[in-house]
């Protein structure tokens, strides 16, 4: 039997098969089978995630099959793109045709269908996430069928296929709304945290993309502010630092190094006292921690399970080595994400009951009425995403 893990080698599974899609006829069949056997189905992209939505003794799907620009529109600026398409084979062939995504994270290595289903997201206060550019989805559903939803068609199943979980089918394809193509300069610098504190509405108004990491042990952050230009692109591309090119060159870096993380979502204006609160716990009982810290904003949207939904947002992420245990940390600074309101990353570890996660999320209810209506069996719920449905700890 293969084993599956996701990229940090953190998570792992034996399934009873791990399926490779190359065909939407595929996966309508497949999930047809799931649902006559009770089998329990997984998709998978570029396991990217840090919790564990993915792992099943029943069928991973993986999509990386479906891949590429399936076609433009240069008139509504949208294109539909196969699910299973890494977002950094997205750049080239969208600016070919003179479009690029609104923003992106500063990691490319996902596939498209995995961000926009764990609402994945960049940096800045009027960008909202990857799942909230989404304008249509085609999902093979438990009945065997290849159904398309978009706001004018299926307009419920729309809203629950934005932030997904996989639990709906298996989303073959997504349509996105796009812009014209246009280049960002980046600049950067290093200063005291509190320094940076006393500054920071300014920041995030006034630039496009603005974010930092904090280092804890030196108390220092390391900020960079992204701005549309003008100007030539400038190549090479610098790796860090100061550089100017196309959107889809800026936007993302290289992290190759293996770790677990936590992201928290809170309200905008509660996010510095938030990171003073992290601070406050990382100098009294972990002062060791050297990982960064890191801070970015996000723009309020509608979004059913959205972190961002309905309040303009700043999320705040927490590293640790994947070789590492990551509990103690992790757990500590839950607790005071949840003083702040704070709503945790799908795709990163958390450890809210499905009790909680209602209390947070205003359309929780919604999302489930719709995905039962898909998929009455349970064929896309795993161990984890039952947790969530029955009020248990999701962790």
């Amino acid at each position: 039997m293969e084993t599956w893990q996701n990229w940090s080698g953190k998570l792992q599974a034996t399934p009873a098969a791990i399926h490779h899609l190359r065909s939407e006829e595929d996966a309508a069949a497949l999930a047809q089978r799931a649902a006559d056997e009770g089998i329990t189905v997984r998709a998978t992209g570029a396991g990217h995630s840090h919790a564990p939505l993915v792992p099943t003794d029943g069928v991973i799907v993986d999509t990386s099959g479906l891949a590429g620009v399936i076609s433009t529109d240069p008139d509504t600026r949208r294109a539909q793109v196969w699910a299973g398409t890494p977002i950094h084979a997205l750049g080239r062939p969208l600016h070919q045709a003179g479009m690029a995504l609104v923003n992106q994270g500063d990691i490319d290595r996902q596939s498209i269908g995995g961000a926009v289903a764990t609402g994945t997201h960049g940096t800045g206060l009027a960008l909202p996430s990857l799942s909230a550019m989404v304008t249509g989805a085609r999902i093979a559903t438990a009945a065997g069928e290849l159904v398309d939803c978009s706001a004018g068609d299926d307009a419920e199943l729309y809203q629950a296929s934005r932030i997904g979980l996989g639990a709906l089918g298996i989303v073959t394809r997504l349509e996105l709304q796009l812009r014209d193509a246009y280049r960002l300069r980046q600049a950067g610098w290093t200063e005291p945290l509190d320094d940076l504190l006393s500054d920071l509405d300014r920041h995030a108004n006034d630039h496009r993309h603005f974010e930092f990491f904090w280092f804890p042990t030196a108390d220092m952050v390391v900020a960079k502010v992204t701005d549309e230009t003008d100007d030539a692109a400038e190549y090479p591309v610098a790796e860090e630092g100061s550089r100017c090119a196309w959107s889809y060159e800026v936007l993302p870096n290289h992290r190759s190094w293996l770790h677990t993380e936590m992201e928290y979502s809170v309200p905008f204006e509660q996010g510095p006292d938030c990171l003073l609160a992290i601070r406050e716990l990382l100098r009294s009982r972990f002062p060791e921690m050297g990982w960064p810290v890191e801070y970015r904003t996000l723009a309020a949207d509608d979004v059913w399970l959205s972190t961002a939904y309905d309040r303009p947002t700043v999320t705040i992420s927490l590293h640790v080595d994947a070789g590492e245990d990551e509990h103690p940390l992790f757990e500590a600074c839950e607790e005071v994400f949840v003083e702040f309101d704070g709503r945790p990353h799908w795709g990163k570890v958390h450890h809210r009951s499905g009790a909680e996660l209602a209390a947070l999320h205003p359309r929780w209810s919604d999302w489930w009425r719709v995905r039962d209506r898909v998929d009455p069996g349970g064929a896309f719920l795993n161990e984890h995403l039952r947790a969530a449905r029955d009020g248990d700890d999701a962790g």
